[in-house]
């Protein structure tokens, strides 16, 4: 989608997103969905599964601060690694309640990863 829209001539706004905070917006992302597992840790509320979805997070927030100064190919290497995350959860319920969100997520994650690997290959401009 951020390709088509930021080859759109007519659409300076779109081109404006993807190309000056497009990596910003991305990270961020990535950072939110990282995050929805400590929620689902406090719900099961072991202290061993928030103490490690914690751990987990803040490894995909290191991950996604280095995409925004470093290469965006950092957010799929991030991307595609929390979808490996949510494999490993649905085959194992580590954490209680959360049979349904793995693959859902999975999925997102995939999909999102591909479109940023996709738009980067065309030569959309991330870092400003």
């Amino acid at each position: 989608m951020g390709v088509r829209l930021g080859r759109n001539p007519g659409s300076v706004t779109a081109r404006l997103l993807v190309a000056r905070c497009g990596d910003g917006v991305y990270a961020l992302g990535l950072v939110l969905i990282a995050s929805v597992y400590i929620g689902l840790a406090a719900a099961d509320g072991r202290w061993v599964v928030i103490a490690f979805e914690t751990n987990i997070a803040a490894i995909f927030v290191l991950v996604a601060a280095a995409a925004v100064t470093e290469s965006p190919w950092l957010l799929v290497v991030g991307l595609a690694g929390h979808g490996l995350k949510d494999l490993w959860q649905h085959r194992t319920p580590f954490v209680a309640n959360t049979r349904w969100w793995p693959p859902l997520c999975l999925v997102v994650d995939w999909v999102a990863a591909t479109i940023i690997a996709v738009e980067i290959v065309a030569g959309v401009q991330f870092h400003a």
